[in-house]
Parts: structure tokens; sequence; C-alpha cells
């Protein structure tokens, strides 16, 4: 990941700044948490925050000459950001990007724990049910993740360095665009979507995952900034709905029962087939491409 990838600010910005304090207002013991021993990391997040923004955003953001920053679209000034620690410098944080933040820290069992953070938009779990444990244990439930590739994340996680941030994506399919916790994320097993539903407004949710180290504490941050496009605005981008298809039809039925993909999927798939044939109807794809290409006739599109 370039660095200037790090935070990405859009246009969003404004509305989804107001979402995240209502929900910490409202939840302020499931979103803001810190443990001890990760009380020095949040000051060191806050402080790269603190230098990173008004060098990369010098129209949004403005050094104070006391180690603070000011906000310029939310008109909030932060003075002596040096001196806050543990959920006092998450709460600044919350305050001046729409990224979530995890933090985890090795200890000395050589695994990885989750030890705090700011979590506002998680979607489908409780944050303060995860302080304290292990990643095996918070991924416990996902299939496949501990038995295959829990020791190769375990070890990029300790070994990457400071100066080697990376990036990720995940994607889920919900039914509101309400991020503390989606409404298909309380469905039991059996249960499906409302029936007056349009498949057109479910909503696609690509979580945009960030990954740095801190170069003092040592801690990790995990980044995650949601983006949610209701299904109707992928009709112009080529071979994406083809794709979304694919992976439901094609998917391991494990992984796609672990999505929730059975509570809406008889509603989309119908969906994502006319949405296809329409952009083979409009020439933006032939309908016999490799679906693994989509990147770059996207990319072709928007040329």
């Amino acid at each position: 990941m370039h660095i200037n990838n790090w935070i990405e600010i859009d246009y969003k910005y404004v509305d989804e700044m107001r979402y995240k304090a209502s929900v910490i207002a409202e939840h302020p013991d499931r979103t803001v948490l810190s443990l001890p021993e990760n009380d020095e990391a949040c000051g060191e997040l806050l402080q790269t925050l603190v230098d990173y923004l008004p060098k990369r955003y010098p129209t949004l953001f403005e050094a104070l000459p006391n180690g603070g920053v000011f906000n310029r679209v939310l008109g909030l000034g932060f003075e002596n950001c040096s001196v806050l620690h543990g959920v006092e410098a998450l709460h600044v944080v919350a305050k001046l990007v729409q990224d979530d933040f995890l933090m985890g820290r090795e200890r000395e069992d050589g695994h990885v724990y989750f030890v705090g953070g700011l979590v506002a938009i998680p979607g489908f779990y409780d944050f303060r049910a995860k302080l304290g444990m292990s990643m095996a244990s918070v991924h416990a439930p996902v299939p496949q993740f501990n038995e295959k590739i829990l020791m190769s994340v375990e070890r990029t996680l300790k070994r990457f360095k400071p100066d080697e941030p990376f990036e990720r994506s995940s994607w889920e399919i919900v039914d509101d665009l309400n991020s503390y916790q989606h409404n298909i994320a309380k469905l039991g097993e059996g249960e499906r979507v409302r029936e007056d539903l349009h498949p057109k407004d479910l909503i696609l949710r690509i979580d945009h995952q960030t990954f740095r180290k801190l170069p003092k504490t040592r801690a990790i941050i995990f980044g995650v900034h949601p983006i949610l496009r209701p299904m109707h605005t992928l009709a112009d981008l080529p071979l994406v709905p083809a794709l979304l298809a694919t992976v439901h039809k094609e998917g391991n039925e494990e992984l796609m029962k672990y999505k929730l993909a059975p509570c809406y999927q008889d509603k989309l798939l119908p969906y994502l087939a006319e949405m296809t044939q329409s952009q083979i109807d409009r020439g933006l794809i032939k309908g016999d491409e490799d679906v693994a290409n989509f990147r770059d006739l996207v990319k072709r599109a928007q040329k």
C-alpha cells in the first residue's frame, strides 16, 4: 500500500463522521476501548494521524503549533495531542477520520491479540466481545481460517515493518445502510431478508482494510473503511454483476453460509442475471469474458 492511500477521505466524509459520532455517543462502552497494555499505542496512533493528515490533506487539516490539529471540515480543533493516551486519544481519532481502527499486539506466547481500538461501524459484530481475544479465537467461526491461513497471517503481522504498510478488501451483501449493525446480522438460520426488499436495494459492502505497524510501540493497526453501494449502482460497472453471481454460485458452500448468502441470494441472483444481460445488450461486455479480468474492464470503462 502506498502511504497516501492509508487514509482516504471521500464525499461522504461529513455524513459518515456525524453517523460515527452518534454511534459512539449511543454505545460508548462498545465502540472505544483499550486495555492498559495498549494505552501508549493509542497515543502513538493519534500522533501519527496528527502528523499525517495536514501533510496528506493540507486543505482539510491544519497543524497547530502546540502539537495539535485543526479539522477544517468539521471546525474542530485539538491541542496538545501528544499528552493523550488510551481511550482519550481514540476519541480524538474518531473526530478526524472515517476509518475504524482495531489494534493488535504480539504477546509473550507469540500470538497476536486484539487489545483495543475504535470500532463504530463493524456491521456484524460487537467489538467489546473481541477485546483481549487472540486472532485464533476471534476467527474461530470463519470457515477454514484457522486451519489454512492463521499461521501465515500471524507471521506476516508479527514480521512486517513500519515502512511496509499493506492493504486488502473484504465483501458482504447487506440489507441496509446501518453500518453499526446491519439487520441481516440479526437473522437466525433459515430466516430471509424481508419480503418487500427489492434486490436493487441490497447493499454491496466492501471494507477497505489497511495494516500499519507503529514504530515506537510496535502496535499493529487494522484500519477499516467501509464502502456501501446499493446494488443498482453496479449496473454500469462492466462484469461486476457477473462476478458477484459467479462468486455466489461457485463459492465454498460453508463460506457463503458464513457470509449469510442463503438469507438473500434467491432475490439477488435473478437481478444480477438481469444486469449482466443488460450489459451484454449495451455492448459493455460480450458475455464470454473471464470474470477474473473484471478489473481491467472497469479501468477501461473509466477512461
